[in-house]
């Protein structure tokens, strides 16, 4: 069975006792999440969230320049005013760089993407610190609190690693 037919399934299921269809279009905590796309991470789990609660943006890295068209319409159009930024430990982007990635491509696809910033770091801490930064100098950007943690795969703890009030 493929994984979609898993998911069709595992969807009836779930829609036969869903009774959540009347929540409201804005995140009830007014929160944007911005994390990392590993399957490793359930950031509804392990920040417990409901639906109904947070946006939650996912991308490789879960690196904010990636995720600012949807945090500006978060903010701009859902109501949200704080924002909360979760990288993990063992995560892919400290594995390589834009080079090694651009020249993978070139081999596999035989497609030039050099204009790809893919967004890669050498270190986790930092690199909360430097998403954290460069929200809280965009102009596309409330100023509203900005929490960054990295969540720890092998205990599935959040560790503070910075913050902007």
């Amino acid at each position: 069975m493929s994984v979609a037919k898993e998911f069709e399934s595992a969807n009836a299921k779930y829609a036969a006792s869903f009774t959540k269809g009347d929540l409201q279009l804005p995140p009830q905590r007014k929160v944007a999440v911005v994390a990392c796309m590993d399957a490793r991470l359930d950031t509804a789990r392990a920040l417990g969230l409901e639906e109904g609660d947070a946006h939650v943006i996912r991308n490789a890295g879960g690196r904010v320049t990636d995720a600012l068209r949807s945090i500006i319409i978060s903010q701009q159009l859902l109501g949200t005013r704080e924002i909360v930024i979760v990288h993990h430990t063992g995560c892919g982007m400290l594995t390589f760089t834009d080079e090694v990635i651009r020249n993978k491509v070139r081999s596999d696809l035989k497609q030039n993407v050099d204009h790809i910033a893919f967004l890669p770091f050498n270190n986790l801490e930092q690199s909360v610190l430097d998403d954290i930064q460069l929200l809280k100098e965009s102009n596309l950007v409330l100023d509203v609190p900005i929490t960054g943690y990295v969540y720890q795969v092998e205990t599935g703890k959040i560790v503070k690693v910075g913050e902007s009030k």
